[in-house]
């Protein structure tokens, strides 16, 4: 993005930007009006630092100055991984969710990035769909998880 903000396409009449921790009570908030599966990282603390380590990471887009969307796209030297993609239901389907991943990607490339893995809900139909559709595949891995435990003030789910 130029600067912290960037306007999308003529598809999408979402404003695209950076995140930073003073949008973090909101972007949780999004994602629960959403409708994204929960995880044991959805806590402020976890949310400020992601936006800490790359204040890039988090990107956000916004209709009217009012947040509709969110996509965490992290980069870690060797593989860039998408997360949280969600769009608030009233506004989906204008474009908003492929111009975030359309923004992280340009992200991706400039960094020399040449491989991106997107954490989708198998359970989720419309999820499947949509990364179906903006070209990512099914990979044959399966993802093994452990939880390390909250630190401290971290809320849980």
């Amino acid at each position: 993005m130029a600067g912290d903000e960037t306007s999308p396409d003529d598809s999408s009449p979402a404003r695209l930007r950076r995140g930073n921790t003073a949008d973090v009570p909101a972007v949780l908030a999004l994602w629960v009006d959403a409708g994204t599966h929960r995880t044991s990282t959805d806590d402020t603390d976890a949310v400020k630092g992601l936006v800490a380590r790359d204040h890039e990471a988090l990107l956000i887009a916004e209709i009217d100055g009012r947040m509709v969307g969110t996509l965490i796209a992290g980069w870690d030297g060797w593989r860039g991984n998408l997360y949280r993609l969600a769009v608030v239901p009233d506004v989906r389907r204008r474009g908003i969710a492929a111009a975030l991943v359309a923004e992280a990607e340009r992200r991706f490339r400039s960094l020399g990035c040449r491989r991106v893995t997107a954490l989708v809900v198998d359970a989720d139909p419309h999820a499947v769909e949509f990364w179906t559709a903006v070209g990512y595949e099914p990979y044959p891995m399966k993802r093994y998880v452990r939880t390390l435990g909250a630190t401290a003030g971290a809320s849980s789910w």
